[in-house]
């Protein structure tokens, strides 16, 4: 095996029928020898260091957490506006209040080309969520609607061990058509009111086609980024999705050391 293999293992894909556990290489991105950054290929890691000491306190996360990941968020990207309306701790105790924070074990990418329609819905509701996040940036409601362009870009940072089971492998995006993306619809998740369409990814044709990638042993000095919506993408029929899924890796016992990490998404706005 090669050094930018990391291992080989089974992701499940889905089918009409439900799900297909399919064989497939992982790749070490620390290794990987392309020079493409997530605008490319939809995801890239960055070292970055956060002030927050404890990731299980909210109120911290909230206080520090938000206002890091809106400066990085506009760095990336150059967006005028960058909303912060919550986050995800992905640890078993989270798992235990909520079975949708638990480490998502099919291969899917959050959005499909309907987000932008629905995100725009969300900011001009009464929710707390984007209530806070609107107040937080100063932007009025309709700012979004207003928006040329709207990118999502989510935040993901391992808080736990560095080395543990279900950790995150992402896909180039550029490896993925949109043929192999199967809408579904979510009307809730974690018992929240938001509805939204996402994409289950159908197995590859060939082993080889799909380019799966992850970042071993991430400490929380790093954050890696995921591109999972772009307006304007989707409006040339480029890839705005950025497949990705929770995989076991075979040199660490099932469960222990289990992940922990913490989920951020930035509502990217463009004057």
């Amino acid at each position: 095996m090669s050094d930018e293999v990391f291992c080989q293992t089974e992701l499940n894909y889905v089918t009409a029928q439900g799900i297909e556990p399919k064989d497939v290489t992982i790749l070490n991105g620390r290794m990987s020898a392309s020079g493409a950054g997530w605008e490319r290929r939809g995801f890239e890691l960055f070292a970055h260091h956060s002030n927050v000491l404890n990731w299980d306190d909210d109120n911290e996360v909230a206080n520090l957490y938000y206002r890091e990941m809106t400066s990085l968020a506009k760095a990336l990207s150059g967006c005028t506006h960058a909303l912060m309306e919550g986050h995800i701790n992905r640890n078993p105790n989270q798992a235990v209040v909520h079975p949708d924070y638990a480490p998502i074990q099919f291969v899917h990418s959050d959005f499909t080309e309907t987000y932008g329609k629905a995100i725009c819905d969300y900011y001009e509701s009464d929710e707390d969520g984007p209530r806070n996040a609107l107040k937080r940036a100063n932007v009025a409601p309709e700012a979004v609607r207003a928006s040329k362009r709207i990118l999502i870009l989510q935040f993901w940072r391992n808080v736990g061990e560095p080395r543990m089971d279900l950790p995150l492998a992402i896909c180039d995006a550029e490896s993925v058509s949109r043929e192999e993306l199967q809408d579904f619809h979510v009307s809730s998740y974690a018992g929240g009111d938001f509805g939204f369409d996402t994409f289950g990814v159908l197995a590859p044709r060939t082993d080889d086609q799909h380019r799966w990638f992850t970042f071993p042993e991430m400490t929380a000095q790093e954050v890696l980024t995921l591109r999972t919506y772009d307006s304007e993408r989707a409006a040339l029929g480029k890839p705005f999705w950025t497949p990705h899924s929770a995989f076991h890796d075979p040199n660490v016992s099932v469960g222990n050391p289990a992940r922990k990490s913490i989920e951020v998404r930035a509502t990217c706005l463009f004057e």
